[in-house]
């Protein structure tokens, strides 16, 4: 196969792309990474899946796949970022960004999540000052 001037064939997808499309390696003989930017792309979120909660691609693909592509919370949102519980690590779900944000932000507390569900339906969730520095929630 010939490989045209300015141009390296990547032998990971088997694609001809230009220079551009490569990470510069100074130790290389050629001065270009191994593999093309979008193989390395691929490479670098299947590597973060399975190091981070221990899932492949399919499998994470497969949890999308049962959630009908969409984030569980919202129900409109694509599917896109692993959910999981800081304290064990389990994975928990795929969600969209914003509501996988909004979760960690509530510090992944049930509780907070209620008393943010029943603000938003109009409850009042204040807490009553019972002595000084001590608060109680209504139950």
């Amino acid at each position: 196969m010939e490989v045209p001037e300015g141009h390296k064939l990547c032998l990971k997808c088997g694609e001809i792309k230009l220079w551009s499309e490569w990470h510069r390696n100074a130790a290389a003989s050629d001065g270009l990474s191994s593999s093309c930017k979008a193989c390395r792309a691929a490479e670098g979120r299947a590597g973060h899946l399975k190091r981070h909660y221990g899932l492949t691609e399919a499998e994470r693909d497969e949890m999308v796949a049962t959630q009908m592509g969409l984030c569980v919370i919202c129900l409109k949102a694509p599917a896109v970022h692993v959910d999981h519980c800081h304290k064990t690590g389990k994975v928990r779900g795929v969600l969209c960004f914003n509501c996988n944000s909004a979760i960690g932000k509530l510090g992944d507390d049930p509780d907070a999540v209620r008393r943010a569900a029943a603000y938003l339906e109009g409850i009042a969730w204040k807490p009553t000052l019972v002595a000084p520095g001590v608060y109680q929630l209504p139950s």
